[in-house]
């Protein structure tokens, strides 16, 4: 009777033990071209001229992107600043340089001196971005009378017992970040009036050697299209 009035209710049944997913094959990291570097680079060169990176900053970034070695090292870098436009940009009325051709893609110069000397100077048109090594030996750069294709214009300097010496005009604006081990490291810090003038960015590490960047007393860049169109008769 207890047994017709009362019926035994279904046991619950119990879970089978889950059985763990396999994850997901795991993508390979994309490994960074110098492509990818440099369109880094231009995005931090672009942040720093227009007051969104201090030069130290800059400095510290660009020595990142160029020991990354995948794109996934390299995005970080500028996900805190506006992407490029992709649209040309407006060129002034009058500068102090003369534009290059942003279509061609420009590759950094390299001056190393090893037991020996290094310099650069006169009329020459320098690039976006120089290194310069020097170990037991002398680099000179001399940028008084170089052609400049670009508004920044980024050194960067090494010396390991040995130096570094870079000399602009005075008219276009100088900055620099760097570190001496046993050594020195001087910039000179100079801003130009003109808002449009060149911005020549140093950056070094020194250890027992020197490295140093100053302006050039009495020596000042021109107008160069100002000049060039005088030339041409325009």
């Amino acid at each position: 009777m207890d047994a017709e009035k009362h019926p035994q209710q279904p046991q619950p049944q119990r879970n089978a033990p889950a059985v763990p997913a396999e994850p997901a094959p795991r993508e390979p990291a994309l490994r960074a071209s110098d492509a990818d570097r440099d369109r880094i680079a231009d995005i931090l060169r672009d942040a720093m001229v227009e007051g969104r990176l201090t030069a130290e900053e800059h400095a510290d970034r660009i020595d990142s992107v160029y020991r990354a070695k995948t794109v996934a090292e390299l995005e970080p870098l500028v996900e805190d600043l506006p992407a490029p436009d992709g649209g040309a940009r407006r060129e002034p009325a009058s500068a102090a340089y003369d534009p290059v051709d942003p279509s061609v893609p420009a590759a950094a110069e390299n001056l190393v001196a090893v037991f020996s000397g290094s310099t650069r100077k006169g009329r020459w048109r320098i690039g976006g971005r120089t290194n310069a090594f020097a170990l037991f030996g002398s680099v000179e750069i001399d940028l008084t009378e170089a052609l400049f294709g670009q508004r920044l214009t980024v050194i960067n300097a090494t010396s390991i017992c040995g130096n570094v010496e870079v000399r602009v005009p005075e008219n276009i604006t100088l900055r620099g970040g760097g570190t001496g081990i046993f050594g020195n490291f001087e910039v000179d810090t100079l801003e130009a009036n003109d808002p449009e003038a060149p911005v020549v960015v140093v950056n070094g590490y020194s250890v027992f050697g020197n490295i140093e960047a100053k302006p050039k007393r009495g020596k000042r860049v021109a107008d160069l299209r100002g000049r060039m169109r005088k030339h041409l008769g325009h």
